[in-house]
């Protein structure tokens, strides 16, 4: 496998975010002196460091990490286990042939890491990739199904490079429970089950048909054990090879075939896939009360996005208004409407730029600023709702220029997976991993799922003369919207918590929320978790249909906004470290479990 890419920013994203005593917007009148995160978190940097927990979004993936865990490996060991199983039972969501971000507090150095394994586009993908012969964007199924879509997977290479760096154990024994359960057979779940009954194009790729559904049709039922031959063949060729062997030889092939070769075919190669390399990045890092929040910085757009947002709402005691109360979620609201138009134009590959500036440092660092937060937050009224939220100008809080972009027109359906790892070390890693839409582009390879990865960019690669910043590019990567993080105590600087979520767009406001619920409302995680979800990914406000409370809407009506139901089953997973040792929680809306031993 190639060497591991560093990409150091000229500017080192640790921020501050301090403000002085008279310079809060004029909305904060009714708010109070925000007294910090609730005391409940200022104790919580006493867990046992022998204790080790595992969170994923499928029991059989966390046991597969807790296992190596038990064995003396340390949180990447187990992150390779998970990916390797989750891939297998939960196929929908993520998988070897998609891709991911991965946040790493290294206990020893005390330093935390950012590694992107996000896809790549082929060398031949243009900016008319999802444009139809009249110049108009494709359909966006008509865009995923088949090749077209298909990126370089890039988990694969990542974690090969992360284990290198942190592994204890052999790179082989991590695929030691994958190799089993696809040998030996997997009982599918009920929500695979239910995927595999809601998804309508699945069934018209072959390999996808053979698989999950039976001769006459019909998808293969709730509690139907599933063998996978073929992937297990691929785990035995990665643990005897290595992961470099994912990106040569009959692997490579194999998806280089299934992508050229589909219905709507892309233009992959070989070298496409040779020429892959993960990049180490610096995180991006910013203040919200009493804590210091690391996340992923672009090619994903999340932590720039939920850092802005925590910029604009640490000048509002959110404590004052509770959990229920619809003006404080008219200020979450606001705040995220702010943080979305910015992220909307600028955020993208950072390698890769459409326009000049776009997705520079500056952007980034200018965006999670305390100043630039100040200052979005004098936008916001608590008397009605912006008409239209506005994009700033980021970069000029941070020494640098914002570029004349247009907004980004990428679809950004939900899906994706989480988990969270702590060995006995105190290592942690927060991982979000995707093939993008459910099942990715419905093809197969080797046994597992392709991505549809390149839907995540701008279908259209300009727009009244002006460029987007998401557009396609050959070797970009396409941006995100993944916000894994790392949450640490402002003063000590010890970990406190790690979490992530799946669901698109919907990503950053899943994160937010329960970052919000737990150190603005006192909730310990998992009731975080529950909480109704409330997002604006784009457009008008989202509420979780059957949960959010009548007079929460309606406050929220009353403020200006045109609010929609929505499903909103989001996935948030992770843990806590408290004085009696690390707390769990993971999503009841899907099928989440954690473990946690020692101590």
């Amino acid at each position: 496998m190639g060497r591991l890419v560093f990409v150091i920013p000229a500017l080192f994203l640790l921020l501050l975010a301090g403000c002085g005593g008279d310079t809060r917007p004029a909305a904060e009148q009714k708010a109070g002196e925000q007294k910090g995160a609730n005391p409940r978190i200022e104790a919580q940097t006493g867990a046992n460091p022998a204790q080790m927990a595992v969170v994923a979004a499928d029991v059989r993936a966390a046991e597969a990490g807790m296992e190596m865990l038990r064995r003396g490996g340390s949180a990447v060991d187990a992150a390779v286990a998970v990916q390797a199983v989750l891939g297998l039972v939960e196929p929908q969501s993520s998988g070897l042939g998609g891709g991911a971000f991965m946040m790493l507090w290294d206990a020893e150095a005390r330093t935390v890491k950012a590694f992107d394994g996000r896809e790549i586009a082929p060398a031949a993908a243009g900016p008319d990739l999802f444009l139809k012969e009249d110049g108009t964007p494709m359909g966006f199924y008509d865009a995923v199904v088949g090749g077209r879509s298909v990126g370089v997977p890039g988990v694969v290479a990542m974690l090969g490079e992360t284990h290198a760096q942190y592994g204890k154990l052999p790179w082989a024994d991590l695929f030691e429970p994958a190799l089993q359960l696809a040998e030996e057979g997997f009982v599918v779940s009920p929500r695979l089950a239910g995927l595999l009954t809601r998804i309508p194009r699945l069934k018209e790729e072959p390999a996808a048909a053979a698989y999950f559904y039976n001769d006459d049709g019909t998808p293969k039922a709730e509690g139907t054990r599933l063998t996978n031959p073929a992937y297990a063949k691929t785990l035995r060729t990665l643990m005897e090879g290595g992961a470099g062997a994912f990106y040569e030889g009959e692997i490579a092939g194999a998806i280089v075939d299934a992508v050229t070769g589909a219905d709507n075919p892309g233009g992959m190669t070989l070298e496409d896939v040779a020429a892959y390399e993960p990049v180490e990045r610096n995180p991006v890092c910013g203040r919200y009360r009493m804590l210091k929040i690391c996340s992923m910085t672009p090619p994903s757009s999340g932590g720039a996005t939920l850092l802005n947002i925590l910029a604009i709402l640490e000048n509002f005691d959110l404590a004052r208004y509770g959990p229920t109360d619809p003006e404080g979620w008219t200020l979450i609201m606001e705040a995220s409407r702010l943080a979305y138009a910015d992220r909307a134009l600028y955020l993208a590959d950072p390698d890769k730029q459409s326009g000049e500036g776009a997705a520079s440092d500056a952007i980034v660092e200018g965006m999670a600023s305390a100043a630039y937060g100040r200052a979005r937050a004098e936008l916001i009224s608590l008397e009605a709702a912006m008409e239209t939220a506005p994009a700033g100008k980021p970069a000029e809080y941070a020494g640098g220029v914002t570029p004349d972009m247009a907004e980004d027109e990428s679809p950004e359906p939900p899906s994706t997976s989480h988990f969270s790892i702590i060995d006995g070390a105190g290592t942690v890693v927060s991982m979000t991993t995707t093939v993008e839409f459910a099942f990715g582009s419905h093809t197969m390879a080797g046994g597992f799922m392709l991505n549809n990865q390149l839907t995540d960019f701008s279908f259209r690669p300009e727009k009244d003369g002006k460029p987007v910043a998401n557009a396609v590019g050959p070797r970009k990567r396409p941006r995100s919207s993944m916000s894994p993080v790392i949450v640490f105590d402002g003063e000590t600087g010890a970990p406190v918590a790690a979490f992530g979520s799946p669901g698109g767009p919907a990503i950053i406001g899943y994160v937010l929320k329960t970052l919000v619920a737990w150190s603005d409302w006192g909730m310990d995680l998992q009731t975080a978790i529950d909480a109704p979800n409330i997002v604006v990914p784009r457009g008008g406000v989202l509420v979780e249909t059957g949960a959010t409370p009548p007079e929460t809407i309606a406050g929220l009506e009353a403020y200006g906004y045109d609010v929609s139901n929505r499903a909103l089953t989001s996935g948030v997973n992770g843990f806590v470290l408290g004085p009696d040792g690390i707390a769990w929680g993971a999503d009841k809306r899907r099928e989440g479990a954690g473990l946690v031993e020692g101590g």
